[in-house]
């Protein structure tokens, strides 16, 4: 028993991902891959933009472009190990290399709800306490709220990773996901993980419903602040920046929330591989045009990039 235990711990393990929906494999690694490249193009494009142009050196865009980088981020860290499984026969990958997955993943998903958190009480301060703003979202300020999102993440998946490293496996190496994630690791076990099961769902509340709260608080606010506007401009402004975010807020939280707050039964294993799919490929791809688009901001700083305001 030992022997297999060393094994299974020292060589590697099989993401077993789509392997009952053979048929799928090869559909799913083109639309994967065009999402991907989508999540690239999209995503770098904002980061240079808002790094070229000094009219989007504000608060907004400098969190948006951290979001764009931690969205690069998340999806390379498991989207590139799932476009090889899906395309060619081996889908083995090193324990090393599950568990530094498995690092990054739940640091950069964790750092990513935080930063949603950061990113909602920015426009909290920009609609409720206009007068406020300069004061309230310094630059200095800005920073360490930003560099807080990201220790938070990291700090909270050193912990959580470890635990989840500690516990013996048994011979069976087939890991039920298409990257290494805790429960599905958790399932591979041969002792009792009800106390990693138990700080799963708790870290799980703590970083997924207090966000949330805290999130939807702001956003009352804000909808408070918005019934007294008289100002049309200023209403469609409002619901430009703040329905972008509450979008992105949404394709984010919900598809992880429907994964991590249920009780696991084998066919939510099935459904919870498209759910993760989802917010692991589809979100980050979407987030660039949900906040590019109808946004005049972007748009403006394109023409002067370009040299197109100064010919019209």
């Amino acid at each position: 028993m030992m022997k297999e235990k060393n094994a299974s711990s020292e060589d590697y393990f099989i993401l077993l991902g789509f392997s009952n929906w053979p048929h799928l494999e090869l559909v799913l690694f083109v639309v994967i891959l065009m999402f991907y490249l989508m999540t690239l193009i999209g995503n770098l494009f904002i980061i240079i933009l808002s790094y070229l142009d000094s009219h989007l050196h504000t608060p907004m865009y400098f969190f948006l472009s951290n979001l764009s980088f931690l969205d690069l981020c998340y999806t390379t860290s498991s989207i590139p190990q799932l476009l090889v499984n899906l395309w060619g026969p081996e889908k083995n990958i090193s324990y090393v290399g599950c568990m530094i997955q498995l690092y990054f993943v739940l640091a950069l998903g964790t750092a990513e709800r935080v930063l949603l958190v950061v990113m909602s009480y920015d426009r909290y301060a920009a609609v409720c306490r206009p007068l406020h703003y300069t004061v309230l979202m310094h630059p200095r300020f800005c920073h360490l709220l930003a560099v807080a999102s990201w220790v938070s993440g990291f700090t909270t998946s050193a912990l959580h990773s470890s635990f989840t490293s500690w516990v013996p496996l048994c011979g069976h190496r087939q890991v039920d996901h298409f990257f290494c994630e805790v429960p599905a690791l958790l399932r591979l076990s041969c002792v009792d993980t009800r106390a990693n099961e138990l700080t799963l769902m708790v870290l799980s509340s703590i970083f997924v419903i207090i966000p949330l709260i805290l999130i939807l608080s702001s956003y009352g606010a804000i909808a408070h602040a918005v019934l007294r506007m008289q100002s049309t401009a200023g209403l469609r402004k409002v619901f430009g920046s703040c329905g972008a975010h509450l979008l992105v807020v949404s394709l984010f939280f919900i598809p992880v929330m429907c994964i991590y707050l249920q009780p696991p039964t084998r066919g939510s294993q099935d459904q919870g591989k498209f759910i993760a799919l989802f917010y692991t490929v589809v979100t980050p791809s979407l987030n660039p045009l949900i906040y590019t688009l109808r946004n005049k901001d972007i748009k403006g700083a394109v023409k002067r990039l370009m040299g197109w305001e100064r010919e019209m």
